[in-house]
């Protein structure tokens, strides 16, 4: 079967559901576990993609400031970047994270209207290194296709667990956005990268061409 961009896999089917986990994430205190997190965000997700009241501007926005409050942007530009990242000054680096954050949301931001009654189930969570926590769960799509496996990886800023990365059918969005960044860093200075992913966004254009998730 053929490869798909990252946006016309999400765009079928579960990805208003997909579309705004990948975006958003619910806050809470350290002695709650990682797992009770992505449950609380899953439910705050579908309470907006639900509402039939509002416009699809206002669910973007509803789920973009969900995100400011849940997703670390800031760690996980960094690691996105990876072994680039000494070239960015701090003022480069700032830019880049807003650029990027930015960026998710025009590419994945675009498919609020195609919810059609999907739900999360949580289906188990394990340990990782730096104290990390991945949370396991399914995208249950019904009679509309396949269910989608999606896995969040938490870390604790502040005393908070927070989104890190996202495991979409094996393929991580750190991994995949991050060779994409090398190449191109590879080429160009930071403030020319930097451009170019602002270029995009006012086009509404992805950055990463291609994404091939495990077993298509």
């Amino acid at each position: 079967m053929p490869s798909t961009s990252p946006t016309s896999r999400f765009a079928s089917g579960a990805t208003a559901v997909l579309v705004a986990t990948l975006l958003a994430a619910g806050t809470a205190a350290a002695a709650e576990a990682p797992r009770d997190v992505v449950r609380q965000l899953a439910d705050e997700v579908l309470v907006v993609l639900k509402d039939k009241s509002l416009t699809s501007d206002a669910k973007r926005q509803r789920i973009e400031a969900i995100a400011d409050r849940g997703v670390d942007f800031a760690t996980l530009s960094r690691l996105v970047l990876a072994r680039n990242l000494s070239k960015f000054s701090p003022a480069e680096l700032a830019a880049f994270e807003k650029e990027f954050r930015r960026h998710l949301s025009v590419t994945y931001g675009d498919s609020v209207d195609s919810y059609k009654n999907e739900e999360v189930v949580i289906t188990g969570d394990r340990d990782e290194a730096r104290g990390d926590k991945t949370v396991r769960a399914k995208i249950l799509r019904g009679g509309a296709g396949e269910d989608i496996l999606v896995d969040y990886r938490l870390r604790q800023v502040n005393g908070e667990w927070k989104i890190i990365d996202f495991i979409v059918e094996g393929v991580s969005l750190v991994s995949n956005f991050r060779s994409q960044f090398q190449d191109l860093l590879s080429s160009k200075t930071p403030a020319q990268v930097i451009a170019l992913i602002h270029g995009k966004n006012a086009r509404g254009e992805a950055i990463v061409e291609k994404i091939t998730p495990k077993g298509t």
